[in-house]
């Protein structure tokens, strides 16, 4: 791997990581849906890290989803459960961001925390299987 795309890996997954810690302050606080927002995104940002480790960049969520079912989903290097788990999520911080009626609780909350752990354990797996 070059240096540059090494470097982006990493610091992608660290943001990964950094992401999903700021979930267990979101917890405490009982702030449903910014927890949602940042379960998202801390797969979002182990996503980006992925594609761009294979060579595929894009500067949209929708491209990023698309991507990573076309590339990682459908030829069955990752788990589908892990596709369908990445659209859900990507729906529930739309509505979470954008709809001001929709509050998540608890337990959607707590439901998603190990599967979201897993989907990083198994971007990790991949892109390790890379170097």
């Amino acid at each position: 791997m070059n240096p540059e795309k090494e470097e982006f890996v990493r610091k992608r997954l660290a943001h990964t990581l950094r992401t999903f810690e700021e979930i267990e302050i979101q917890i405490e606080n009982e702030l449903w849906n910014i927890a949602v927002n940042r379960l998202y995104y801390a797969c979002f940002y182990a996503i980006t890290a992925l594609l761009h480790n294979y060579g595929w960049d894009t500067k949209t969520h929708s491209g990023v989803h698309r991507l990573f079912n076309l590339h990682f989903i459908k030829s069955g290097i990752i788990n589908k459960e892990y596709g369908d788990l990445y659209t859900s999520l990507m729906d529930m911080r739309q509505d979470a961001d954008y709809e001001d009626e929709i509050e998540y609780e608890r337990e959607d909350v707590l439901k998603l925390l190990q599967p979201v752990k897993n989907l990083i354990a198994a971007i990790e797996t991949v892109l390790s299987k890379d170097n």
